[in-house]
Protein backbone atom coordinates (compact mmCIF):
# COMPACT_ATOMS: atom_id res chain seq x y z
CA UNK A 1 0.00 0.00 0.00
CA UNK A 2 1.40 3.60 -1.15
CA UNK A 3 1.91 6.31 1.45
CA UNK A 4 -0.95 8.32 -0.01
CA UNK A 5 -2.91 5.12 0.27
CA UNK A 6 -2.37 5.10 3.83
CA UNK A 7 -3.24 8.05 4.31
CA UNK A 8 -6.12 8.23 2.80
CA UNK A 9 -7.38 5.54 4.56
CA UNK A 10 -6.45 6.70 8.20
CA UNK A 11 -8.50 9.99 7.53
CA UNK A 12 -11.50 8.00 6.51
CA UNK A 13 -11.25 6.16 9.68
CA UNK A 14 -11.06 9.18 12.13
CA UNK A 15 -12.81 11.95 10.30
CA UNK A 16 -16.47 11.89 10.61
CA UNK A 17 -18.57 12.07 7.62
CA UNK A 18 -20.11 15.51 6.74
CA UNK A 19 -23.32 16.06 8.25
CA UNK A 20 -25.87 17.61 5.70
CA UNK A 21 -26.94 21.66 6.06
CA UNK A 22 -30.64 22.25 6.38
CA UNK A 23 -31.52 25.25 4.06
CA UNK A 24 -34.12 26.41 6.57
CA UNK A 25 -31.60 26.71 9.42
CA UNK A 26 -29.00 28.35 7.49
CA UNK A 27 -31.75 30.69 6.42
CA UNK A 28 -32.54 31.54 10.33
CA UNK A 29 -29.20 32.43 11.20
CA UNK A 30 -28.57 34.51 8.57
CA UNK A 31 -32.10 36.64 10.00
CA UNK A 32 -30.18 36.20 13.19
CA UNK A 33 -27.61 37.54 12.78
CA UNK A 34 -28.46 40.55 11.05
CA UNK A 35 -29.38 42.64 13.91
CA UNK A 36 -25.99 42.20 15.02
CA UNK A 37 -25.22 43.67 11.70
CA UNK A 38 -26.47 46.47 11.76
CA UNK A 39 -26.10 47.66 15.58
CA UNK A 40 -22.47 47.56 14.36
CA UNK A 41 -22.73 49.29 11.44
CA UNK A 42 -24.82 52.25 13.40
CA UNK A 43 -21.92 52.21 15.83
CA UNK A 44 -19.27 52.19 13.86
CA UNK A 45 -20.91 55.90 12.28
CA UNK A 46 -21.68 57.10 15.25
CA UNK A 47 -18.26 56.59 16.52
CA UNK A 48 -16.54 58.23 13.06
CA UNK A 49 -19.12 61.39 13.81
CA UNK A 50 -18.07 61.72 17.77
CA UNK A 51 -14.42 61.37 16.38
CA UNK A 52 -15.13 64.53 13.71
CA UNK A 53 -16.53 66.14 16.11
CA UNK A 54 -13.49 65.75 18.47
CA UNK A 55 -11.18 66.74 15.45
CA UNK A 56 -12.94 69.74 14.72
CA UNK A 57 -13.13 70.76 18.80
CA UNK A 58 -9.42 69.99 19.31
CA UNK A 59 -8.75 72.38 15.75
CA UNK A 60 -10.51 75.27 17.07
CA UNK A 61 -8.74 74.79 20.83
CA UNK A 62 -5.42 74.99 19.23
CA UNK A 63 -6.58 78.16 16.92
CA UNK A 64 -7.76 79.97 19.90
CA UNK A 65 -5.03 78.81 22.52
CA UNK A 66 -1.92 78.64 20.61
CA UNK A 67 -2.69 80.58 17.23
CA UNK A 68 -4.17 83.50 18.52
CA UNK A 69 -2.16 83.80 21.71
CA UNK A 70 1.18 83.43 20.08
CA UNK A 71 -0.55 86.58 17.44
CA UNK A 72 -1.06 89.01 20.57
CA UNK A 73 2.77 87.89 22.19
CA UNK A 74 3.65 88.84 18.59
CA UNK A 75 2.12 92.50 19.16
CA UNK A 76 4.44 93.36 21.86
CA UNK A 77 1.87 91.46 24.54
CA UNK A 78 1.35 95.34 26.13
CA UNK A 79 -1.53 96.23 23.76
CA UNK A 80 -4.93 96.44 24.72
CA UNK A 81 -6.67 93.98 22.58
CA UNK A 82 -10.69 94.53 21.33
CA UNK A 83 -11.63 92.38 24.15
CA UNK A 84 -9.78 95.18 26.72
CA UNK A 85 -11.65 98.33 25.62
CA UNK A 86 -14.40 97.13 22.66
CA UNK A 87 -16.02 99.90 20.72
CA UNK A 88 -14.19 103.35 22.88
CA UNK A 89 -10.73 103.86 22.32
CA UNK A 90 -8.12 105.00 24.93
CA UNK A 91 -7.43 108.42 25.74
CA UNK A 92 -4.07 110.13 26.42
CA UNK A 93 -2.72 113.50 26.85
CA UNK A 94 -0.30 115.00 24.30
CA UNK A 95 2.79 113.27 25.61
CA UNK A 96 1.13 109.80 25.32
CA UNK A 97 0.26 109.57 29.64
CA UNK A 98 -3.00 107.64 29.93
CA UNK A 99 -5.80 109.47 30.72
CA UNK A 100 -8.64 107.18 30.05
CA UNK A 101 -9.46 103.82 29.50
CA UNK A 102 -11.84 100.82 29.28
CA UNK A 103 -11.13 98.18 31.61
CA UNK A 104 -13.03 94.24 31.74
CA UNK A 105 -15.00 93.70 34.39
CA UNK A 106 -17.91 90.93 35.21
CA UNK A 107 -21.37 92.27 36.52
CA UNK A 108 -23.71 89.91 38.49
CA UNK A 109 -27.37 88.61 37.35
CA UNK A 110 -30.20 86.44 39.32
CA UNK A 111 -32.93 84.57 37.22
CA UNK A 112 -36.18 84.79 39.21
CA UNK A 113 -37.37 81.27 38.28
CA UNK A 114 -34.02 79.29 39.29
CA UNK A 115 -33.25 80.90 42.59
CA UNK A 116 -33.81 78.65 45.19
CA UNK A 117 -34.48 81.12 47.95
CA UNK A 118 -33.85 84.92 47.84
CA UNK A 119 -33.51 85.69 51.43
CA UNK A 120 -30.92 82.56 51.82
CA UNK A 121 -29.04 84.08 48.64
CA UNK A 122 -29.15 87.66 49.96
CA UNK A 123 -27.74 85.91 53.90
CA UNK A 124 -24.76 84.37 51.29
CA UNK A 125 -24.03 87.23 49.48
CA UNK A 126 -24.14 89.95 51.96
CA UNK A 127 -20.55 88.06 53.16
CA UNK A 128 -19.05 89.77 49.38
CA UNK A 129 -21.41 92.66 48.89
CA UNK A 130 -21.70 94.57 52.57
CA UNK A 131 -22.33 97.66 51.06
CA UNK A 132 -25.69 96.75 50.92
CA UNK A 133 -28.77 96.06 53.59
CA UNK A 134 -30.17 92.32 53.30
CA UNK A 135 -33.14 94.10 52.52
CA UNK A 136 -31.50 96.00 49.12
CA UNK A 137 -30.57 92.29 47.64
CA UNK A 138 -33.97 90.72 48.09
CA UNK A 139 -35.41 93.62 46.56
CA UNK A 140 -33.17 92.97 43.75
CA UNK A 141 -33.06 89.66 43.51
CA UNK A 142 -37.38 89.38 43.86
CA UNK A 143 -37.46 92.53 40.86
CA UNK A 144 -39.93 92.97 38.37
CA UNK A 145 -37.30 91.83 35.52
CA UNK A 146 -36.49 88.13 35.32
CA UNK A 147 -33.16 88.57 34.62
CA UNK A 148 -32.32 90.95 37.15
CA UNK A 149 -29.28 93.17 37.96
CA UNK A 150 -27.61 92.47 41.30
CA UNK A 151 -24.22 94.10 41.07
CA UNK A 152 -22.06 96.15 38.34
CA UNK A 153 -18.28 96.18 37.56
CA UNK A 154 -17.27 93.50 40.49
CA UNK A 155 -13.78 93.45 41.11
CA UNK A 156 -12.27 89.83 39.99
CA UNK A 157 -11.76 88.87 43.99
CA UNK A 158 -15.71 89.48 44.66
CA UNK A 159 -16.49 87.86 41.59
CA UNK A 160 -14.12 84.94 42.51
CA UNK A 161 -15.55 84.96 45.77
CA UNK A 162 -19.43 84.85 44.75
CA UNK A 163 -18.31 81.76 42.34
CA UNK A 164 -17.16 80.06 44.88
CA UNK A 165 -20.57 81.07 47.06
CA UNK A 166 -22.12 77.93 44.19
CA UNK A 167 -25.54 79.67 44.52
CA UNK A 168 -28.61 78.63 41.76
CA UNK A 169 -29.84 81.08 39.65
CA UNK A 170 -27.18 83.51 39.55
CA UNK A 171 -25.05 84.11 36.62
CA UNK A 172 -21.93 86.57 35.41
CA UNK A 173 -21.95 88.60 32.16
CA UNK A 174 -18.97 90.39 30.80
CA UNK A 175 -18.79 94.39 30.84
CA UNK A 176 -16.89 97.01 30.99
CA UNK A 177 -15.85 100.14 32.85
CA UNK A 178 -14.73 103.17 32.30
CA UNK A 179 -11.79 104.00 34.31
CA UNK A 180 -10.09 107.36 34.42
CA UNK A 181 -6.48 107.11 35.92
CA UNK A 182 -6.13 110.56 36.88
CA UNK A 183 -8.98 110.66 38.90
CA UNK A 184 -10.34 114.01 39.65
CA UNK A 185 -7.91 115.60 37.67
CA UNK A 186 -9.00 115.61 34.16
CA UNK A 187 -13.01 115.30 36.20
CA UNK A 188 -14.42 118.67 33.97
CA UNK A 189 -12.34 118.16 30.30
CA UNK A 190 -12.39 114.63 30.29
CA UNK A 191 -16.05 114.37 31.82
CA UNK A 192 -17.31 110.68 32.03
CA UNK A 193 -19.56 108.12 30.85
CA UNK A 194 -22.68 106.49 31.62
CA UNK A 195 -22.62 102.11 32.53
CA UNK A 196 -23.16 101.47 28.47
CA UNK A 197 -20.34 103.64 27.92
CA UNK A 198 -22.27 106.37 25.96
CA UNK A 199 -20.21 109.77 26.56
CA UNK A 200 -22.33 111.95 29.39
CA UNK A 201 -20.19 115.09 29.71
CA UNK A 202 -16.70 116.61 28.40
CA UNK A 203 -14.66 115.51 25.74
CA UNK A 204 -16.17 111.86 26.49
CA UNK A 205 -20.04 113.54 25.34
CA UNK A 206 -18.36 115.97 22.98
CA UNK A 207 -16.05 113.24 20.86
CA UNK A 208 -18.73 110.10 21.70
CA UNK A 209 -19.03 109.44 18.20
CA UNK A 210 -15.61 109.98 17.45
CA UNK A 211 -14.31 107.39 20.64
CA UNK A 212 -16.80 105.42 19.48
CA UNK A 213 -16.06 104.70 16.11
CA UNK A 214 -12.11 104.70 16.01
CA UNK A 215 -11.34 101.11 15.75
CA UNK A 216 -10.04 99.87 19.31
CA UNK A 217 -8.56 97.13 17.62
CA UNK A 218 -5.69 99.44 15.86
CA UNK A 219 -4.21 100.21 19.01
CA UNK A 220 -3.75 103.91 18.73
CA UNK A 221 -5.58 105.98 21.41
CA UNK A 222 -7.17 109.63 20.61
CA UNK A 223 -4.83 112.40 21.64
CA UNK A 224 -5.70 115.58 23.39
CA UNK A 225 -4.05 118.45 23.47
CA UNK A 226 -3.76 118.61 27.33
CA UNK A 227 -0.51 118.20 29.13
CA UNK A 228 -1.17 116.08 32.68
CA UNK A 229 2.20 118.27 34.28
CA UNK A 230 0.71 121.83 33.44
CA UNK A 231 -2.89 120.00 34.55
CA UNK A 232 -1.05 119.08 37.82
CA UNK A 233 0.82 122.68 38.60
CA UNK A 234 -2.25 124.31 37.81
CA UNK A 235 -4.44 122.25 39.90
CA UNK A 236 -2.39 122.79 43.11
CA UNK A 237 -1.62 126.06 42.49
CA UNK A 238 -5.50 127.21 42.57
CA UNK A 239 -6.20 124.80 45.58
CA UNK A 240 -3.38 126.21 47.45
CA UNK A 241 -4.65 130.03 46.41
CA UNK A 242 -8.80 128.85 47.34
CA UNK A 243 -7.66 127.35 50.85
CA UNK A 244 -5.38 130.53 51.64
CA UNK A 245 -8.04 133.12 51.08
CA UNK A 246 -10.65 130.87 51.70
CA UNK A 247 -13.09 131.32 48.67
CA UNK A 248 -15.57 129.18 47.20
CA UNK A 249 -14.17 127.66 44.11
CA UNK A 250 -11.53 128.90 41.38
CA UNK A 251 -10.88 128.20 38.11
CA UNK A 252 -8.25 128.06 35.48
CA UNK A 253 -7.08 127.71 31.86
CA UNK A 254 -3.63 127.55 29.73
CA UNK A 255 -3.68 127.94 26.18
CA UNK A 256 -1.06 128.20 23.08
CA UNK A 257 -0.86 131.32 22.11
CA UNK A 258 0.07 130.40 18.23
CA UNK A 259 -2.35 127.15 18.31
CA UNK A 260 -5.56 127.35 20.26
CA UNK A 261 -4.51 124.50 22.09
CA UNK A 262 -5.78 124.34 25.65
CA UNK A 263 -2.86 122.52 27.74
CA UNK A 264 -4.61 122.48 31.22
CA UNK A 265 -8.25 123.19 32.29
CA UNK A 266 -8.76 123.14 35.80
CA UNK A 267 -12.57 124.03 37.63
CA UNK A 268 -12.64 123.86 41.47
CA UNK A 269 -14.26 122.06 43.33
CA UNK A 270 -13.87 119.17 41.05
CA UNK A 271 -14.94 115.12 41.34
CA UNK A 272 -13.83 111.59 40.71
CA UNK A 273 -15.45 110.40 37.48
CA UNK A 274 -14.81 106.87 38.79
CA UNK A 275 -16.88 106.96 42.11
CA UNK A 276 -19.74 109.16 40.68
CA UNK A 277 -22.89 108.66 42.03
CA UNK A 278 -25.04 110.94 42.38
CA UNK A 279 -24.24 114.05 40.88
CA UNK A 280 -23.65 117.69 42.77
CA UNK A 281 -24.44 120.27 40.14
CA UNK A 282 -22.21 122.92 41.27
CA UNK A 283 -19.46 120.51 41.90
CA UNK A 284 -19.61 119.43 38.04
CA UNK A 285 -20.23 122.80 36.75
CA UNK A 286 -17.35 123.56 34.34
CA UNK A 287 -16.14 127.23 35.66
CA UNK A 288 -13.75 127.42 32.80
CA UNK A 289 -16.14 126.42 29.55
CA UNK A 290 -19.98 127.19 30.76
CA UNK A 291 -19.31 129.75 33.81
CA UNK A 292 -19.93 133.29 32.44
CA UNK A 293 -18.59 135.83 34.60
CA UNK A 294 -18.11 140.01 34.10
CA UNK A 295 -14.28 139.86 34.79
CA UNK A 296 -13.93 143.42 35.63
CA UNK A 297 -10.51 145.39 34.55
CA UNK A 298 -9.20 142.63 32.70
CA UNK A 299 -11.56 143.81 29.70
CA UNK A 300 -8.93 147.09 29.77
CA UNK A 301 -6.76 145.16 27.88
CA UNK A 302 -9.16 144.88 24.58
CA UNK A 303 -10.41 148.77 25.30
CA UNK A 304 -6.54 149.62 25.19
CA UNK A 305 -5.97 147.33 21.70
CA UNK A 306 -9.41 149.05 20.45
CA UNK A 307 -8.57 152.49 20.48
CA UNK A 308 -4.71 151.81 19.42
CA UNK A 309 -6.18 149.78 16.18
CA UNK A 310 -8.70 152.05 15.50
CA UNK A 311 -6.25 154.98 15.60
CA UNK A 312 -8.08 156.69 17.80
CA UNK A 313 -5.20 157.43 20.57
CA UNK A 314 -1.33 156.54 20.56
CA UNK A 315 0.66 155.59 23.09
CA UNK A 316 1.28 159.76 23.28
CA UNK A 317 -2.31 160.32 24.39
CA UNK A 318 -4.30 160.37 27.77
CA UNK A 319 -6.95 161.31 29.37
CA UNK A 320 -8.08 163.51 32.86
CA UNK A 321 -8.90 160.81 35.54
CA UNK A 322 -8.89 163.75 38.84
CA UNK A 323 -12.60 163.15 38.74
CA UNK A 324 -15.07 160.71 39.36
CA UNK A 325 -17.82 160.26 36.15
CA UNK A 326 -21.19 160.68 37.09
CA UNK A 327 -24.08 159.46 34.50
CA UNK A 328 -27.34 159.20 35.02
CA UNK A 329 -27.17 157.66 38.92
CA UNK A 330 -24.08 155.84 38.20
CA UNK A 331 -20.32 157.26 39.26
CA UNK A 332 -17.42 155.79 37.71
CA UNK A 333 -14.44 156.13 39.91
CA UNK A 334 -10.68 154.25 40.20
CA UNK A 335 -9.81 151.68 42.43
CA UNK A 336 -6.31 152.68 42.44
CA UNK A 337 -6.62 157.30 41.79
CA UNK A 338 -3.80 159.32 40.84
CA UNK A 339 -5.98 162.10 40.68
CA UNK A 340 -4.53 163.36 37.63
CA UNK A 341 -3.69 163.50 34.00
CA UNK A 342 -2.71 159.89 32.51
CA UNK A 343 -1.37 158.93 29.22
CA UNK A 344 -2.38 155.64 27.67
CA UNK A 345 0.47 153.33 29.54
CA UNK A 346 -0.79 154.65 32.60
CA UNK A 347 -4.06 154.44 32.29
CA UNK A 348 -3.26 150.46 31.66
CA UNK A 349 -0.67 149.90 34.16
CA UNK A 350 -2.86 152.17 36.98
CA UNK A 351 -6.11 150.30 35.63
CA UNK A 352 -8.13 153.63 35.74
CA UNK A 353 -12.02 152.78 35.24
CA UNK A 354 -12.21 156.65 34.69
CA UNK A 355 -9.79 156.93 31.18
CA UNK A 356 -10.75 153.26 30.34
CA UNK A 357 -13.96 155.07 30.24
CA UNK A 358 -13.35 158.08 28.53
CA UNK A 359 -11.10 155.79 26.02
CA UNK A 360 -14.68 153.60 25.12
CA UNK A 361 -16.04 156.72 24.40
CA UNK A 362 -13.95 158.22 22.04
CA UNK A 363 -14.10 155.21 19.89
CA UNK A 364 -18.22 154.72 20.27
CA UNK A 365 -20.24 152.35 21.21
CA UNK A 366 -20.93 150.86 17.29
CA UNK A 367 -17.51 150.30 16.81
CA UNK A 368 -16.79 148.96 20.40
CA UNK A 369 -19.08 146.42 19.82
CA UNK A 370 -17.68 145.44 16.74
CA UNK A 371 -14.38 144.65 17.68
CA UNK A 372 -15.14 142.71 20.72
CA UNK A 373 -17.34 140.36 18.12
CA UNK A 374 -14.45 140.30 15.72
CA UNK A 375 -12.06 138.81 18.84
CA UNK A 376 -15.01 136.11 19.13
CA UNK A 377 -15.77 137.63 22.94
CA UNK A 378 -19.77 138.14 22.10
CA UNK A 379 -20.20 134.41 20.67
CA UNK A 380 -20.18 131.05 21.89
CA UNK A 381 -17.68 128.82 21.28
CA UNK A 382 -17.69 126.00 19.39
CA UNK A 383 -15.53 123.26 21.57
CA UNK A 384 -14.89 119.65 21.78
CA UNK A 385 -17.12 119.55 24.61
CA UNK A 386 -20.80 120.22 25.42
CA UNK A 387 -20.34 122.93 28.47
CA UNK A 388 -20.35 126.04 26.91
CA UNK A 389 -21.39 129.18 27.80
CA UNK A 390 -23.07 131.81 25.56
CA UNK A 391 -21.51 135.66 26.67
CA UNK A 392 -23.87 137.73 28.83
CA UNK A 393 -24.63 140.81 25.31
CA UNK A 394 -26.51 144.00 26.58
CA UNK A 395 -29.37 144.88 24.50
CA UNK A 396 -29.86 147.50 23.84
CA UNK A 397 -26.23 148.63 23.98
CA UNK A 398 -26.14 152.19 25.15
CA UNK A 399 -23.68 154.99 26.40
CA UNK A 400 -23.62 153.70 29.67
CA UNK A 401 -23.05 150.34 28.47
CA UNK A 402 -19.86 151.12 26.71
CA UNK A 403 -18.38 152.89 29.18
CA UNK A 404 -19.20 150.04 31.61
CA UNK A 405 -17.94 147.49 29.47
CA UNK A 406 -14.74 149.55 29.23
CA UNK A 407 -13.55 148.54 32.54
CA UNK A 408 -15.19 144.72 32.44
CA UNK A 409 -18.71 145.78 34.11
CA UNK A 410 -21.74 145.16 31.90
CA UNK A 411 -20.84 141.92 29.63
CA UNK A 412 -20.29 138.61 30.85
CA UNK A 413 -18.07 136.06 28.93
CA UNK A 414 -16.36 132.60 30.05
CA UNK A 415 -12.44 132.46 31.68
CA UNK A 416 -11.70 130.55 28.06
CA UNK A 417 -12.61 133.78 26.30
CA UNK A 418 -10.78 135.93 28.13
CA UNK A 419 -7.70 133.45 27.78
CA UNK A 420 -8.53 133.18 23.79
CA UNK A 421 -8.90 136.88 23.36
CA UNK A 422 -5.79 137.95 25.36
CA UNK A 423 -3.82 134.96 23.31
CA UNK A 424 -5.24 136.61 20.09
CA UNK A 425 -3.72 140.02 21.52
CA UNK A 426 -0.14 139.01 21.63
CA UNK A 427 0.09 136.86 19.00
CA UNK A 428 0.56 139.00 16.38
CA UNK A 429 -2.98 139.62 16.33
CA UNK A 430 -4.71 136.40 14.90
CA UNK A 431 -7.89 134.38 16.13
CA UNK A 432 -7.75 131.18 16.16
CA UNK A 433 -10.73 128.54 17.74
CA UNK A 434 -9.23 127.14 21.08
CA UNK A 435 -9.51 123.30 20.43
CA UNK A 436 -8.57 120.08 22.95
CA UNK A 437 -7.19 117.66 20.56
CA UNK A 438 -3.52 117.86 20.13
CA UNK A 439 -2.04 119.56 16.74
CA UNK A 440 0.28 118.36 14.67
CA UNK A 441 4.13 119.58 15.36
CA UNK A 442 5.02 122.04 13.35
CA UNK A 443 1.35 122.73 11.81
CA UNK A 444 0.21 125.80 10.53
CA UNK A 445 -2.90 126.68 12.01
CA UNK A 446 -5.07 129.12 10.37
CA UNK A 447 -6.50 132.03 12.09
CA UNK A 448 -8.30 135.71 11.07
CA UNK A 449 -5.89 138.44 11.33
CA UNK A 450 -8.45 140.48 13.55
CA UNK A 451 -6.19 143.02 14.33
CA UNK A 452 -2.37 144.95 13.43
CA UNK A 453 0.62 143.34 13.94
CA UNK A 454 1.80 146.94 15.45
CA UNK A 455 -1.20 147.12 18.02
CA UNK A 456 -0.35 143.27 18.82
CA UNK A 457 3.66 145.02 19.87
CA UNK A 458 2.51 147.93 21.94
CA UNK A 459 -0.35 145.24 24.11
CA UNK A 460 2.73 143.07 24.68
CA UNK A 461 4.66 146.29 26.50
CA UNK A 462 1.54 147.33 27.94
CA UNK A 463 1.32 143.81 29.67
CA UNK A 464 4.64 143.03 30.86
CA UNK A 465 4.62 147.09 32.33
CA UNK A 466 1.38 146.03 34.36
CA UNK A 467 3.72 142.95 36.02
CA UNK A 468 6.62 145.07 35.90
CA UNK A 469 5.48 148.05 37.61
CA UNK A 470 1.39 147.71 38.07
CA UNK A 471 -1.00 146.10 39.73
CA UNK A 472 -0.01 142.58 38.28
CA UNK A 473 3.32 142.81 40.13
CA UNK A 474 2.93 139.67 42.15
CA UNK A 475 2.90 137.48 38.98
CA UNK A 476 6.60 137.74 38.28
CA UNK A 477 8.16 134.45 37.28
CA UNK A 478 11.97 135.53 37.50
CA UNK A 479 13.67 134.83 33.69
CA UNK A 480 9.82 134.04 31.47
CA UNK A 481 8.84 137.99 31.05
CA UNK A 482 5.11 137.80 32.43
CA UNK A 483 2.90 139.71 31.32
CA UNK A 484 -0.71 140.26 32.18
CA UNK A 485 -3.80 142.29 33.51
CA UNK A 486 -5.66 141.87 36.99
CA UNK A 487 -9.51 142.06 37.31
CA UNK A 488 -11.33 142.34 40.13
CA UNK A 489 -15.55 142.40 39.79
CA UNK A 490 -18.54 142.49 42.32
CA UNK A 491 -20.99 139.83 41.77
CA UNK A 492 -24.00 140.59 40.36
CA UNK A 493 -27.04 140.01 41.99
CA UNK A 494 -30.64 141.14 41.85
CA UNK A 495 -30.76 144.60 42.82
CA UNK A 496 -27.11 145.58 42.26
CA UNK A 497 -24.09 144.03 42.70
CA UNK A 498 -22.49 142.29 46.26
CA UNK A 499 -19.59 144.48 47.48
CA UNK A 500 -17.90 141.46 49.49
CA UNK A 501 -18.51 138.76 46.79
CA UNK A 502 -15.63 139.40 44.38
CA UNK A 503 -14.34 137.15 41.33
CA UNK A 504 -10.43 138.17 41.49
CA UNK A 505 -8.94 137.06 38.18
CA UNK A 506 -5.03 137.08 36.34
CA UNK A 507 -4.73 136.84 32.62
CA UNK A 508 -1.16 136.46 31.56
CA UNK A 509 1.20 135.59 29.06
CA UNK A 510 4.50 134.23 28.89
CA UNK A 511 7.86 134.96 27.41
CA UNK A 512 6.79 138.57 26.41
CA UNK A 513 9.48 139.02 23.61
CA UNK A 514 7.82 136.10 21.59
CA UNK A 515 4.50 134.96 23.34
CA UNK A 516 3.87 131.25 23.68
CA UNK A 517 1.67 130.71 26.36
CA UNK A 518 -1.67 132.48 28.37
CA UNK A 519 -2.33 130.84 31.41
CA UNK A 520 -5.51 132.36 33.28
CA UNK A 521 -6.32 132.02 37.01
CA UNK A 522 -9.57 132.89 38.42
CA UNK A 523 -10.95 132.74 41.86
CA UNK A 524 -14.43 132.94 43.48
CA UNK A 525 -15.30 134.79 46.25
CA UNK A 526 -11.63 135.09 48.13
CA UNK A 527 -11.51 136.67 51.63
CA UNK A 528 -8.46 139.10 52.44
CA UNK A 529 -6.51 137.52 55.10
CA UNK A 530 -3.13 139.08 57.33
CA UNK A 531 -0.72 138.29 54.44
CA UNK A 532 -2.72 139.73 52.16
CA UNK A 533 -3.79 143.00 54.46
CA UNK A 534 -7.39 142.40 54.47
CA UNK A 535 -7.52 143.09 50.60
CA UNK A 536 -9.03 140.34 48.50
CA UNK A 537 -8.40 141.64 44.89
CA UNK A 538 -6.69 139.83 41.87
CA UNK A 539 -3.19 141.50 42.60
CA UNK A 540 -3.39 139.62 45.81
CA UNK A 541 -5.17 136.47 45.04
CA UNK A 542 -5.03 135.47 41.36
CA UNK A 543 -1.96 137.13 40.83
CA UNK A 544 -0.07 134.91 42.72
CA UNK A 545 -1.14 131.67 40.70
CA UNK A 546 0.41 132.82 37.41
CA UNK A 547 3.49 133.90 38.99
CA UNK A 548 3.38 130.33 40.37
CA UNK A 549 2.26 127.87 37.55
CA UNK A 550 4.43 129.81 34.82
CA UNK A 551 7.68 129.51 37.46
CA UNK A 552 6.56 125.25 37.23
CA UNK A 553 5.64 124.82 33.79
CA UNK A 554 7.72 127.13 31.97
CA UNK A 555 10.77 124.68 31.87
CA UNK A 556 8.59 121.77 31.61
CA UNK A 557 7.50 123.36 28.10
CA UNK A 558 11.03 124.26 26.92
CA UNK A 559 10.92 127.82 27.73
CA UNK A 560 14.65 128.93 28.69
CA UNK A 561 14.79 131.68 31.44
CA UNK A 562 16.64 135.12 29.84
CA UNK A 563 18.84 137.80 32.04
CA UNK A 564 15.45 140.49 32.49
CA UNK A 565 18.02 142.98 33.14
CA UNK A 566 19.67 142.49 29.46
CA UNK A 567 19.95 145.84 27.20
CA UNK A 568 17.87 143.80 24.39
CA UNK A 569 15.13 142.96 26.40
CA UNK A 570 14.64 146.24 27.71
CA UNK A 571 14.61 147.71 24.03
CA UNK A 572 11.99 145.00 23.19
CA UNK A 573 9.74 145.62 25.77
CA UNK A 574 10.12 148.52 27.34
CA UNK A 575 7.21 150.86 26.70
CA UNK A 576 9.36 154.34 25.86
CA UNK A 577 10.17 152.68 22.90
CA UNK A 578 6.76 153.47 21.14
CA UNK A 579 5.98 156.08 23.18
CA UNK A 580 7.97 158.98 21.61
CA UNK A 581 9.06 160.80 24.85
CA UNK A 582 5.07 160.77 26.18
CA UNK A 583 5.49 161.94 29.87
CA UNK A 584 5.33 158.91 31.87
CA UNK A 585 5.89 160.28 34.81
CA UNK A 586 5.06 156.59 37.05
CA UNK A 587 7.65 154.59 35.28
Amino acid sequence: MTDLATRTWKRLLHEPPPLSVDPEQRLSEARARRPIEMARTRLLIAGAVFALCFVVLAGRLLEIGILKEGNARSDGGARLTSDAAPGRVDIVDRNGVLLATNLPTVSLYADQETVLSAEGAADRLLTVLPRYSREDLVERITGKARHALIERNLTPDQAFQINQLGLPGFSFERTERRVYLQGPLFSHVLGYTDVDNHGLSGIEAGLDATLRTTEPESGRPFTVSLDMRVQHALTEELNHSIEEFSAIGGAGVVIDANTGEVLALVSLPSFDPNGRRKSDDDVEFNRVTKGIYELGSTFKAFTVAMALDYGVVDMNDGYDASHPIKIARYTIRDDHPQNRWLNVPEIFMHSSNIGAAKMALDVGGERQREFLERLGLLNAYQLELPEVGAPAVPKPWREINTMTIAFGHGLSITPLHLANGIATLVNGGVLRRPTFVKQPEGATISGDQVISPATSEKMRRLLRLVVTEGTGQKAAAPGYLVGGKTGTAEKAAVGGYQRKSLISTFVGAFPMQNPRYVVLAMIDEPKGNRSSFGFATAGWTAAPVVGRVISRIAPLLGIEPVDEDADPIHRELDVKEVSQGARLASF
